[in-house]
């Protein structure tokens, strides 16, 4: 597999260091690849950062990492032997397991990122790329996840008849039955079920779900809607309280 896009003339990626943004503490990220060479210069970009870090080399090896060792946070490569990235992705959604993903990818075509984001994932970074956007991507995805810890005290449950949303729990239940969600699908859920019959743009969506300044297509709050759709749709076939407003965005449909 070819890394040189990454990489400075040394051979390795270009190391920038990277300050923490207000953590609470040393966050554990999770490194997959099948490239060892890759392995060591992005461990050393992340150490420098303030990370602990663990690796895994390939995607079955990453995927018993994340249950023994609970990281913060995983970045995988896509495309490796035996288990990649997409499939590690949905093992870990199919599973229950919320952490934060970021896919990495060399092939650059959008419906591989499409298709990652719809197996889960909460982020991807197209290859080449710079390692201060790779740290800077998963340093979002943490203080994303750190605010809504911060908040979930405060957050009171929001109850209707068929719908119960759980912010101290990132729990939410829909006629009853728990519906397994990562930490953006939630978010958007909530948004808008917080805002029953209120037409929300893809922008302000994207603000209440991401809550930072990265650079990310409108089209993934598109791929996170049919997501979630599909998850309702196990309960309640029928499902539609989730309306699509063309030219405008999306809303809740309250219950009747």
């Amino acid at each position: 597999m070819q890394h040189r896009d990454v990489r400075g003339g040394s051979g390795y990626p270009a190391v920038q260091t990277t300050v923490l943004p207000q953590l609470d503490a040393m966050p554990t990220v999770l490194l997959i690849d099948d490239d060892p060479t890759l392995l060591d210069a992005l461990t050393l970009a992340f150490e420098d950062a303030g990370y602990r870090v663990e690796l895994a080399h390939d995607g079955r090896e990453g995927l018993q990492r994340v249950v023994d060792r609970m990281p913060d946070a995983v970045v995988s490569d896509v495309n490796m032997p035996g288990l990649d990235g997409f499939s590690l992705c949905r093992k870990l959604r199919e599973a229950g397991n919320a952490v934060p993903v970021l896919l990495l990818t060399a092939r650059n075509h959008e419906i591989d990122e499409a298709l990652g984001l719809e197996l889960g994932a909460d982020d991807y970074l197209s290859k080449p790329f710079s390692t201060r956007l790779l740290l800077a991507r998963v340093a979002a995805l943490l203080r994303r996840d750190q605010m809504r810890r911060r908040q979930e005290p405060e957050a009171s449950p929001l109850l209707q008849q068929s719908l119960e949303i759980r912010s101290e729990r990132l729990e939410i239940r829909y006629r009853g039955e728990a519906v397994p969600m990562t930490v953006s699908e939630f978010r958007l859920v909530e948004a808008m079920a917080r805002r029953p019959g209120i037409v929300l743009t893809r922008d302000r969506l994207l603000d209440l779900v991401r809550g930072d300044d990265s650079v990310v297509a409108e089209r993934i709050i598109d791929t996170y809607v049919r997501r979630v759709r599909r998850k309702f749709e196990l309960i309640d076939a029928q499902f539609d309280r989730i309306e699509t407003v063309v030219g405008a965005g999306y809303r809740w449909r309250p219950d009747a």
